[in-house]
């Protein structure tokens, strides 16, 4: 069985993570979701309750019923990767600033891990635009976020901001 990793710190999940995971879902016979707690930054939703909106996003699509499992981690995403019996990683790309930066960290999980391949699947056009940054800062404005987020992400996100 052919099994990828897709590693985030999904805070919140969008409908672009989604996309990915629907695709990489064709691509591979099963997709971890492996949720991060990065400690770059301070996450609006702790990380249970990202898994918990995950996997509620993934129960109401059944073509990924039984393809895809939500997981935390901690550590290297290669030493999980290895943990798990992953010999790929996907990752999502929007735009060019992506790539750049996705090159760096695929070029540096090489050298710690030769044997783990990074896999890039461009972001649909329809969610080209959407980040999980961009996303926490219309809400915490007011801007509605209904479009970009699944609905249990986005009822965690206006809860999360209206106790700020």
């Amino acid at each position: 069985m052919r099994t990828a990793v897709y590693p985030g710190s999904f805070d919140p999940i969008t409908n672009g993570h989604l996309d990915i995971i629907r695709r990489a879902a064709r691509v591979f016979d099963h997709v971890i979701v492996a949720v991060l707690g990065n400690p770059r930054k301070s996450p609006l939703l702790p990380a249970a309750m990202r898994v918990t909106i995950i996997e509620a996003a993934i129960a109401a699509d059944p073509s990924l019923a039984g393809r895809v499992e939500v997981r935390t981690f901690d550590g290297l995403t290669v030493d999980f990767c290895r943990k798990v019996g992953s010999a790929s990683l996907v990752r999502g790309l929007r735009a060019i600033a992506d790539f750049e930066a996705e090159l760096q960290l695929a070029h540096n999980n090489h050298q710690l891990a030769p044997d783990i391949d990074t896999v890039f699947f461009m972001t649909s056009l329809e969610h080209s635009y959407v980040s999980s940054s961009l996303v926490k800062e219309i809400a915490l404005f007011g801007g509605d976020v209904s479009r970009m987020l699944p609905p249990e992400a986005d009822a965690a996100v206006r809860a999360a901001l209206a106790g700020r």
